[in-house]
């Protein structure tokens, strides 16, 4: 089954805000920019077809070519546009489903990736990878891949789920550790260093702080 990821990705400038009361502006874009390398690194060692990013950003964009992604440009909207503009290219691309996966999650373990692909799905259904909290959504995979609207942002674990029942397709809510990682938060960054085998290049710029 054809399958494609779509990564959206902000410009660097503008990524994890959240952290700006422990890490300077150049320090939160290398972070983005490491991070994005460690989930592109991870995704080429699984079994999907392709890879997008969807960003506004020359600095994402180039990593992502260099990682052997496809790049889509976007005007920056918002992390569901961007996602939705993923989707679109995917579905010119042929693809029969995607997973739409952050790129700030660099733990992320590329077996897990495969075991979530591997697992049985109807024709119409999408698979729900909440992020550690059990609230927000860290990975949705959608098959086909229009048959669901992403809605990201708080509480949408349960929103996804909502709108799968809506619109009558099947939905499970699959936990995926390496996954449920994605980092915002100082929290998220100690969390992160208590996996010191995942998210090498993160790790390696953290070490240097």
């Amino acid at each position: 089954m054809r399958t494609l990821a779509i990564l959206p990705v902000k410009s660097f400038a503008q990524a994890k805000q959240r952290l700006s009361s422990g890490l300077e502006p150049p320090l939160r874009r290398q972070l983005a920019e490491v991070m994005l390398y460690d989930v592109l690194s991870a995704l080429s060692a699984t079994e999907l077809d392709e890879v997008i990013v969807v960003t506004a950003g020359d600095a994402a964009a180039e990593i992502a070519r260099d990682q052997g992604a496809r790049v889509v440009v976007d005007a920056e909207q918002g992390h569901n546009a961007a996602a939705s503009v993923g989707i679109t290219e995917a579905l010119r691309s042929a693809a029969e489903r995607v997973l739409l996966v952050p790129g700030d999650c660099p733990a992320l373990d590329p077996d897990e990736v495969n075991q979530l692909l591997d697992r049985p799905a109807e024709a119409r259904s999408v698979i729900i990878v909440p992020d550690r909290h059990g609230t927000g959504t860290n990975a949705l995979l959608i098959r086909p891949p229009d048959a669901l609207t992403p809605a990201f942002g708080p509480g949408s674990a349960q929103r996804h789920a909502r709108l799968a029942q809506a619109a009558g397709i099947a939905y499970e809510v699959v936990e995926v550790p390496s996954l449920a990682l994605d980092i915002d938060t100082p929290e998220d960054l100690a969390t992160l260093g208590r996996m010191p085998d995942q998210g090498l290049r993160t790790h390696g710029l953290l070490s240097r702080c």
